[in-house]
């Protein structure tokens, strides 16, 4: 019996999905009879096919039925209406620097939002329009010289859409400035019922809701950044060898617990690759030169690299990059009150065991850790937004990054992640810091975190906001964190 019904079944699977590849393939079609000549739609082995689907990790990315670039407002409109009439899968890529599958990724309707590319400064230069396609080196570069920049991303390839939107932003310029989405004059943003629309803090609950995530309430195709005063900078990545990790966590663990000065940042990452492991720390000061001895303890450990220069914001932040060592990968975070000794001894340590066991099923992996310490009133520069749900004191979101080459290695790298990063939360509890239910940073969260642990109490007012914003639920057809 089963050996005839066997075939059966799979004939009708296999109908079933050669069906649905149809009706997309029908609705890439028609999508392509009514947008402008402004836009685009691209298939399997066109160029523009592959930039629109690529992600900064393979393991992010889908392959999707055909890509389409919109280039204007109203046909992201005529897009969002032929998908919504249709039900059909789609996703909605900014820089694609999504760690999980099907975030900015699908089997359907790829929207790529590259040629949302304008960045045009205001004549007063208060502010600044930017496409919801750039990156932030984009930006950087465009602003270089123009006295003026915005509060953005620390790493090259980083994209502006997903980084405000999903990623709220912590930048170098966080302690003084706040998070990204506190620096956002307005929104232009096409609703789910296809209605382009300008949101501004008057717009009180959609402000509030697109204030952690775009993809509830629309697609975002223009973002007004607030700017601030831009001098060059001095900083740059000093990398020690392992016998001097002691001496510079402990200046690591002193800046932290000590430095007022909100012009200045650091970025410590602990890292073990090749079987050997590494420690880093990217200094930032938004200024040419420094104030005497603020950075005397980091800069005097012995160093087998320095990059610490005078030099512009944008040269600054292609200085921080690195090269991926393999293609598959993912992010988690732990939210502490502190980096005290102890918790820095213990992520250099569990850097480095992980690192070692996960090294011996994958070659080609790669462990890294960041922390993060800003000045604890970074939440202070702000209005509500739905994260960070509490912003009475500041939580500083640690970076897990892992990754590795081999698909069934997956959920071998994920509990790992998932033990490091509990392991630390256990520790600063055990150390007297509240953060047992800390909430956890958006954009640094793997795709199965309970959206109570990044939004808290908020969660039921942004389901309410999407309720009435989406009743046909055209956006929970797209990717990314579901309300």
């Amino acid at each position: 019996m089963f050996s005839r019904a066997f075939p059966l079944i799979l004939s009708a699977g296999v109908a079933h999905a050669s069906l649905r590849a149809r009706n997309v393939s029908d609705v890439c079609s028609q999508i392509a009879n009514q947008i402008s000549g402004a836009s685009g739609v691209f298939y399997p082995s066109s160029a523009h096919y592959e930039q629109d689907i690529g992600h900064w990790l393979t393991s992010s990315l889908q392959q999707s039925t055909c890509s389409v670039e919109p280039g204007t407002a109203e046909d992201v409109s005529t897009i969002l209406q032929v998908l919504a009439s249709t039900r059909t899968p789609f996703g909605v890529k900014g820089g694609g620097h999504s760690t999980n599958i099907g975030f900015s990724s699908t089997l359907g309707v790829q929207i790529s939002m590259n040629r949302f590319n304008e960045i045009t400064l205001s004549g007063d230069k208060t502010t600044v329009d930017v496409g919801a396609g750039l990156i932030w080196d984009d930006i950087y570069a465009v602003l270089n010289g123009s006295g003026v920049n915005v509060v953005g991303g620390r790493i090259p390839g980083v994209g502006v859409a997903g980084f405000t939107l999903g990623g709220v932003g912590y930048t170098w310029k966080t302690s003084q400035y706040g998070l990204t989405l506190d620096n956002v004059a307005a929104y232009k943003l096409v609703l789910p019922n296809g209605t382009i629309t300008t949101v501004t803090a008057a717009d009180e609950d959609l402000w509030f809701g697109l204030r952690v995530r775009s993809l509830i309430f629309g697609i975002v195709t223009t973002f007004t950044l607030v700017t601030h005063p831009q001098t060059d900078v001095w900083g740059g990545p000093v990398t020690v060898s392992p016998d001097q990790f002691d001496a510079l966590n402990a200046a690591i663990a002193n800046f932290s617990a000590n430095n007022t000065d909100t012009k200045a940042a650091i970025l410590p990452t602990y890292s073990y690759s090749g079987a050997q492991p590494g420690l880093s720390v990217t200094l930032f000061y938004d200024a040419p030169t420094p104030p005497n001895g603020l950075f005397d303890d980091l800069l005097a450990v012995p160093a087998v690299a320095s990059h610490v220069a005078t030099r512009s914001f944008a040269d600054l932040v292609t200085s921080g990059g690195f090269t991926l060592p393999t293609t598959r990968g993912a992010l988690n975070s732990v939210s502490v009150l502190h980096y005290t000794p102890l918790i820095i001894q213990l992520i250099t340590n569990l850097t480095a065991e992980w690192g070692q066991r996960l090294g011996e099923l994958d070659d080609l992996s790669f462990v890294s850790v960041s922390i993060e310490p800003f000045n604890s009133a970074l939440f202070s520069h702000g209005a509500p937004s739905a994260y960070p749900p509490d912003r009475s004191r500041g939580i500083f979101p640690t970076n897990v990054f892992f990754s590795w080459q081999n698909a069934t290695s997956d959920d071998v790298f994920v509990s790992a992640m998932k033990n490091l990063t509990g392991h630390v939360r256990r520790t600063a509890v055990a150390e007297g810091q509240d953060v047992e239910h800390a909430a956890v940073y958006d954009n640094y969260a793997l795709g199965d975190t309970p959206l109570e642990d990044i939004y808290g109490h908020n969660v039921a007012r942004l389901h309410w906001i999407r309720t009435a914003i989406d009743p046909d639920d055209v956006m929970g057809l797209a990717g990314g964190f579901k309300f």
